[in-house]
């Protein structure tokens, strides 16, 4: 019996010996938290002595090591063996770390400090925390690879880095593979998170024939939470210096905008050049510029405004910059990103736009101001604008409670021009309908447009000719549709059923005739019009369950044809002879098909059926696979003006190589318009690009090498006639 005691309290000792110690501190800044296997608690001193799985949890962050002497009085912690300290999202590692749990200071010998939003090493004999986001570094060694030999990393006897920054070295190398290759005696690299005020990585490129070295250097200035500014200055030795500046800003949500300009005294003269149509004989100096005004309002009351101003010196400037400008670069989607037009060489026109929207649930009010540039013309004389433009809009809606709905759009323009006909124009264009529905499967809307124009237009303002005129317009007609549909239960691939939906659809449109010889020319031409149009769409739509049980649909072919039979031509006089009588319109099909996660089809075309030809041709096929190897062909055709085949290859050589082709050919001409083959080569902290492009009697080979988390640091263009 003795026995069995003694064993009993042996076991009990040896649990309590083995239990992990836990003990709860008050600190000044908050409360610390001790874990450990074993601890020891020195009353006289005030100081903890933890070992085994330490864990030490303070405000801001945490500390883990093998063995931690903490001082309770000045709240300073020695680590030693495998530390690891968290402290404001920044991570510290190494042997040995001395660190005060308050005011989040230290020093660590012998490791590294790990940035993660930047996924950057820093490591030195001696890294210092100075405050809490400031480090001092003795022999330091900055990459963003990972490893323990390094592709590259920049070196320094002294650094300095503030998180939401920038760091510096000083008296430093660039080394591959433990190689120095650059000798670097200060380098200034980003530590952000995120916005700060700072030099942007710069852009040089070289153009042997318009630009020359183009280098551009931007500054960006966080000027506070809701606005910001980024200043160019962007030289061309063979146009001169230019300086531009954006300034955007967020007043509130809802309320928000962008500032552009830009200004350049060119240099480069231009002698009996001639492109579309348009000479240019620059001997001297010209002064060039541009601006772009973008906001956006929410008002009280349901109201938003919409401005887009843009003006540019000479109807050339687009394109002669073509290659890059702040237009270019700043099309896409997001607050800002939201330049309204396509600023390429091919621009025929350049808007400048205000718009007040006042909306209700079943109205809209508009009052637009529009002024546009004519970019293919050396005046603007002729150019039609329009302010202000006032339009109220009814969406459909039931008139008093009864099955008889009304939609309306009535508009008011004053159109402006110096040469030219001028004068103002009221549009009123109510139209009626009935929705009627014959049980499930039958739907027929009839229809009756009005429309009453009104205008008075001028030459010039003390025109006495000026004509005050009227047209009546109305036109009826009705659309008939029905739907068929069936599930059909299968098992291909992923899906489980299929259903097939067939929707016939007929448009009958009347309008009659009505004398308009005497409409100016801002007035549009409404035809007579007697003609069917007929439509039959076929839908599948596949149901599938995905591997964590949840069903999807998804619609994998969509295909519509459609063709218009013109009444009027039909009932030409019999006199004409028959064969000239085309009643029959193109057949048009719109189809798109995405049977395969990896596989689509789109389709657009327009078939004459009277001459057997093919009017509109626009299709598209991609394919691409697991690996992200892609692979992209379009077909586009309009008969007598477009035929181009554009064909677009992403291949994954390897998980470290990719290729790229890209060709754009002009079938109609026989002209390659553009190129290009390239080489991406990318490790886990570096890529180096290659390309060769020759596109519009240019040819251009380009290298950019970059340090993922530094940015291209190298650029290399020029003409093989250069090399």
């Amino acid at each position: 019996m003795g026995r069995i005691i003694l064993c009993l309290i042996l076991i009990l000792a040896a649990g309590i010996r083995g239990a992990p110690a836990a003990d709860i501190i008050s600190a000044g800044k908050g409360p610390v938290s001790i874990e450990a296997a074993r601890m020891t608690y020195h009353s006289e001193r005030k100081v903890y002595e933890a070992e085994g799985d330490v864990v030490i949890t303070f405000q801001g962050g945490t500390l883990r090591a093998d063995r931690v002497v903490f001082d309770n009085v000045t709240q300073e912690a020695e680590a030693r063996g495998h530390v690891v300290a968290v402290s404001e999202g920044d991570t510290l590692e190494g042997e040995h770390l001395r660190f005060n749990v308050e005011t989040k200071t230290g020093i660590l010998d012998g490791g590294t400090l790990f940035i993660k939003k930047n996924h950057f090493y820093l490591q030195a004999e001696e890294i210092a925390k100075r405050g809490d986001a400031s480090y001092t570094f003795r022999e330091a060694r900055a990459t963003t690879c990972d490893g323990p030999l390094p592709d590259w990393r920049f070196t320094g006897a002294e650094a300095d880095v503030t998180i939401d920054g920038y760091g510096t070295l000083k008296r430093g190398t660039f080394q591959v593979r433990d190689v120095p290759v650059l000798y670097v005696p200060y380098l200034i690299f980003p530590a952000k998170t995120t916005r700060q005020t700072g030099f942007l990585f710069p852009r040089i490129a070289y153009s042997s024939n318009d630009l020359g070295w183009d280098v551009g250097i931007p500054f960006y200035w966080a000027v506070g939470d809701s606005a910001d500014a980024t200043f160019y200055q962007r030289y061309m030795d063979k146009r001169g210096f230019q300086e531009g500046a954006e300034f955007r800003y967020c007043l509130s949500k809802g309320n928000f905008g962008t500032i552009y300009g830009d200004y350049l005294n060119d240099t480069k003269e231009i002698i009996e050049s001639e492109e579309d149509g348009l000479s240019r004989n620059w001997r001297e100096n010209n002064r060039r510029w541009s601006y772009y005004i973008s906001h956006e309002s929410q008002l009280p009351a349901g109201i938003s405004l919409r401005a887009d101003l843009a003006k540019v010196s000479d109807i050339w400037y687009f394109r002669d910059f073509d290659s890059y400008n702040y237009y270019l670069d700043h099309r896409g989607e997001g607050t800002f990103e939201r330049v309204s037009f396509s600023a390429d060489r091919s621009l025929a026109a350049l808007d400048s736009k205000v718009r007040l929207v006042k909306e209700w649930r079943f109205f809209n009010l508009m009052a637009l101001a529009q002024y546009t540039d004519n970019l293919q013309s050396y005046t603007n004389d002729d150019t039609l604008q329009r302010y202000p433009e006032v339009t109220f809009t009814a969406i459909r809606q039931p008139i008093f409670q009864t099955p008889v709905n009304i939609e309306l759009e009535s508009r008011y323009d004053n159109f402006y021009r110096t040469a030219g006909y001028r004068g103002h124009l009221f549009d009123h264009h109510p139209v009626f309908s009935l929705p009627l529905r014959y049980g499930s499967y039958l739907q027929f809307t009839p229809k009756m447009e009005l429309r009453f124009t009104r205008w008075d237009a001028s030459v010039n303002p003390d025109d006495t000719q000026a004509t005050n005129t009227s047209r009546k317009m109305y036109s009826f007609g009705g659309e008939l549709s029905t739907e068929v549909s069936r599930i059909f239960d299968v098992k291909i691939g992923a899906a489980e059923k299929i259903r097939h939906v067939v929707k016939p659809e007929f448009t009958y449109t009347y309008t009659p005739y009505v004398f308009q010889d005497d409409r100016p020319d801002f007035v549009p031409e409404i035809p007579e019009q007697n003609s069917l149009t007929y439509a039959l769409s076929n839908i599948l739509t596949a149901r599938y369950t995905d591997d964590d049980g949840t069903v999807k649909y998804r619609e994998f072919l969509s295909l519509t044809l459609s063709q218009t039979y013109d009444i009027l031509e039909a009932r030409k006089d019999p006199a004409i002879p028959a064969d000239t009588r085309r009643p029959f319109g193109q057949i048009g099909m719109e189809m798109e098909c995405n049977p395969v996660k990896y596989f689509s089809l789109d389709a657009d075309t327009k078939y004459d059926v009277n001459s057997g030809e093919w009017k509109v041709i626009n299709s598209r096929c991609g394919l691409s696979d697991w690996r992200d190897d892609t692979l992209s062909v379009e077909y586009r055709y309009t008969q007598n003006s477009v035929e181009e085949v554009n064909l677009s290859l992403l291949a994954k050589i390897s998980e470290l190589v990719d290729f790229g082709y890209v060709l754009r050919k002009n079938l109609l001409d026989a002209q390659y318009l553009e190129t290009r083959y390239s080489i991406d080569y990318h490790r886990q902290c570096w890529s180096v690009n290659a390309s060769y492009a020759d596109a519009d009697n240019d040819r251009q080979f380009m290298v950019i090498f970059s340090l993922y988390g530094l940015g291209k640091v190298g650029k290399i263009s020029a003409t093989p006639a250069e090399w």
